[in-house]
């Protein structure tokens, strides 16, 4: 299998990650985990390399939610910048399956902030 699909998802979550200063060896390791459970994932499914970026900024949203709960930044990766008022809250990737062509989007605003891999700090 030809794992360009995982290289560029990777570097795009990875992009986000670093424009929210959690690129740190854990995050990266939990982003690893996702794109080797992932890669699994399409080897079952070849057609879901549209949805394979989506799906693994989803995985590790979870992954870091697990590990620091819902009440912390971290577990809140990536946390909406943009709004001021209100509670703290994230960004969702927007289709829910993933793809194509994933965005984040404020869960409180609804709306898109930047595409997978162009999160700014």
């Amino acid at each position: 299998m030809d794992d360009t699909v995982i290289f560029v998802a990777r570097a795009q979550v990875l992009a986000d990650l670093e424009a929210r200063a959690l690129g740190t060896p854990n995050t990266v390791t939990l982003l690893e985990e996702a794109c080797s459970e992932r890669r699994w994932w399409l080897e079952q499914w070849t057609d879901g390399a549209p949805y394979i970026g989506g799906l693994i900024a989803q995985d590790l949203q979870d992954a870091l939610a697990d590990q620091f709960g819902r009440g912390t930044r971290e577990g809140l990766w990536p946390v909406c910048v943009g709004c001021q008022d209100g509670p703290i809250h994230a960004l969702h990737i927007d289709p829910d399956l993933g793809g194509p062509d994933p965005q984040w989007v404020c869960e409180e605003t609804g709306q898109t902030v930047a595409p997978l891999g162009g999160l700014t700090g």
